[in-house]
């Protein structure tokens, strides 16, 4: 029988990447899912990778920027390890500036980007283009940044089982705990935590989105009238996402998505015709501090939590995969920001 240093139930992203960071660091793992891989919200098509905006910095976006700089190379590891794409490209974005307010706003925020993000990327206010792959600006102006970058969920996912594989760690649908136990189970999780507590941890917030038959592959990522436009490597366009707080149905799409892919058509004319691949539905994590919750479970030693990704868990990843390969390897928990620890969400 094999002998495990650590369980990890969850394959989603943060499942995952803890998983390869475990096993990088030579510990055994088992993954347990009962629906297998990626069968959650890391299943999506979006893959927005892009930083909040740099001004009241907080421990929260400081994370947030060392993960977004260490997915440069966590990505082509797992690329290498795996034989897969990931999709990973840091591609930047560009945003149209709405009116004369938010081009205040943004030249505030490039100012305080260079003493943030130092010389790490750039938050430039450019003079808007005709360029097809810009959406037009009101104020003639666009925002341009260098960190944002993208990656297609499901590939990555899938990328990171075959690197994982290559360590001859399988992901399992069943089976015992041994070791050590990382709970990494989304909302699933969440509704565990929740039950007789008069204060929920968090929720389920629905998201939809669609893939589109258009090749701008090489493209910055857009942000325009609230939707995400992603160009994958692949040759498809993912334009995206709602964000319900009451559903009735956890997968299927309806006209919220219908009103976006509207929009991401009014924004970006070269999309009008560009057919329908995929309509996706999934319910993401949402911890009630909005942070991802990662630590060790108060009351269950030996048991430990990484969730609530929500929109961010892809960006987050790489680094949170390292503090918590620190903690459940080493007992250091010292990579933790206070916001995002289990225990204060208790």
């Amino acid at each position: 029988m094999a002998i495990y240093d650590l369980t990890i139930r969850g394959a989603g992203i943060f499942g995952l990447s803890i998983a390869w960071a475990v096993v990088q660091r030579g510990a055994k793992v088992q993954v347990i899912d009962p629906f297998g891989p990626a069968a959650g919200s890391s299943g999506g098509v979006v893959g927005a990778l892009a930083p909040h905006a740099p001004e009241h910095w907080n421990p929260k976006k400081a994370f947030q920027l060392d993960s977004l700089l260490m997915a440069r190379t966590f990505w082509p590891k797992v690329e290498a390890a795996s034989g897969q794409a990931t999709g990973y490209a840091r591609s930047g974005r560009i945003q149209p500036i709405s009116d004369d307010h938010a081009l205040i706003l943004a030249r505030k925020r490039s100012q305080t980007a260079t003493e943030l993000w130092q010389d790490h990327a750039q938050w430039e206010v450019l003079p808007a283009t005709s360029d097809p792959w810009e959406p037009q600006s009101p104020a003639g102006f666009v925002i341009r940044d260098t960190l944002s970058a993208l990656i297609h969920p499901r590939q990555a996912c899938h990328a990171l089982v075959a690197a994982l594989a290559a360590q001859g760690v399988t992901i399992h649908t069943e089976g015992a705990d041994a070791g050590k136990v990382l709970w990494a189970t989304g909302v699933a999780g969440l509704e565990a935590l929740n039950a007789g507590r008069s204060r929920p941890m968090g929720n389920g917030v629905k998201g939809q989105a669609a893939l589109l038959d258009y090749d701008a592959r090489g493209l910055p990522q857009l942000y325009a009238d609230g939707v995400h436009v992603i160009p994958h490597h692949n040759g498809t366009v993912a334009i995206g996402s709602t964000s319900e707080r009451e559903y009735t149905s956890d997968t299927l799409t309806d006209s919220q998505l219908d009103d976006v892919i509207a929009q991401a058509r009014a924004a970006l004319p070269v999309l009008a015709d560009a057919p329908v691949l995929e309509r996706w539905a999934g319910i993401r994590p949402r911890a009630r501090s909005r942070a991802p919750m990662l630590g060790g479970w108060p009351d269950r030693p030996g048991h430990f939590i990484a969730n609530g990704g929500f929109k961010i868990g892809f960006g987050m990843a790489p680094k949170i995969a390292d503090v918590m390969a620190d903690l459940l390897l080493e007992g250091r928990d010292h990579g933790i920001p206070e916001g995002f620890r289990v225990e204060q969400s208790f």
